[in-house]
């Protein structure tokens, strides 16, 4: 028998307000076709100012609890993964705990932006295998409007707010059973101008704001996805022709398209909501999967592969059956 880490639950949470990109063209010098044909979105969600990364990584941690039916109390790790804390300290985590009144759990952020959720889950797949954690919410939240040059139409019309959650639980199961079959994470820092937020409490003592060479970032991006994507099949065993579904960082739907063809997966098989949730960096692999879990395409048994780059460069995935 092998102890796994196993998905209990998923949940998700979006702000209240919507923005089509007709409504964007409005304080934009941009068009819904202009960001169509480029990028496949169509919609995004932006938080208010009541709405944070700790208020909306709570409401998708309770949706994942729900869906679970774990007790807030049997949660002994939390991680959350964001680029946009509510403070620069203390953790995002510590906050979402105290709202989900856990007085006392190990608790802390991830920072890898568009990859935090796959850093956040390999972490805790650690942990959990280790025995150093029993149950694991495991959190991507992000509220990447603040961040954003409203003046720059080819970065601020690719971004919006929301957060996804996953309870993970351990479990002692066959080999090959349910569970985490294998992760695996890369970073390479060379490329740290090629997308990054400009500013930081130890350089410029400002938030900053995000900047992107878009068509570098692509090359990259489908290079990387579908190497670490044979990666974490050829670990586990297992052929591409066994994925039941690919959750990818929702980052646009070209680069989805691009990294499906290099792998040789059928288009139906890749889960896309970038066109109504844009991205929403390190929030968009478990707000996708929680999508597909709750409209019935993901189904207990599916092998499931999440993957994700974001800046750094960072990247990594997961391979898991449900």
């Amino acid at each position: 028998m092998i102890r796994r880490s196993v998905l209990l639950g998923t949940g998700s949470a979006l702000p209240a307000k919507s923005v089509s990109n007709a409504e964007l063209a409005e304080r934009v010098d941009t068009s819904d076709e202009w960001i169509r044909e480029r990028t496949g979105i169509a919609n995004r969600y932006i938080a208010d100012e009541s709405e944070t990364t700790s208020s909306l990584g709570t409401a998708a941690a309770r949706a994942a609890l729900d869906a679970a039916g774990v007790q807030p109390q049997a949660i002994d790790l939390i991680i959350l993964a964001t680029a946009t804390p509510d403070q620069t300290f203390p953790a995002s985590a510590t906050k979402v705990q105290a709202a989900l009144g856990i007085n006392d759990c190990v608790a802390f952020d991830v920072a890898a932006v568009c990859s935090g959720f796959l850093y956040a889950v390999s972490v805790a797949d650690s942990m959990i295998r280790s025995g150093a954690a029993n149950t694991a919410l495991v959190i991507g939240s992000e509220t990447f409007s603040r961040i954003l040059d409203w003046e720059d139409r080819t970065t601020c019309v690719l971004f919006g707010d929301g957060a996804g959650a996953v309870v993970l639980g351990a479990e002692e199961s066959k080999d090959g059973a349910r569970g985490i079959l294998a992760t695996k994470l890369h970073a390479d820092g060379r490329h740290n101008q090629l997308l990054y937020v400009d500013g930081g409490p130890s350089t410029t003592g400002t938030v900053g704001k995000l900047r992107m060479k878009g068509q570098e970032v692509f090359r990259h991006a489908v290079t990387n996805l579908a190497a670490v994507l044979r990666e974490v099949l050829d670990m586990a065993g297992e052929s591409a022709d066994n994925i039941d579904w690919v959750v990818p960082h929702q980052a646009n739907a070209r680069i989805l398209d691009a990294t499906a063809r290099k792998l040789g997966l059928a288009p139906e098989k890749v889960i896309v909501t970038v066109d109504q949730h844009a991205n929403t960096s390190a929030a968009s692999v478990p707000l996708a999967l929680d999508v597909a879990v709750r409209d019935g395409r993901i189904k207990p048994g599916d092998l499931v592969v999440m993957e994700a780059m974001g800046g750094g460069f960072t990247w990594g995935a997961c391979l898991i059956r449900l």
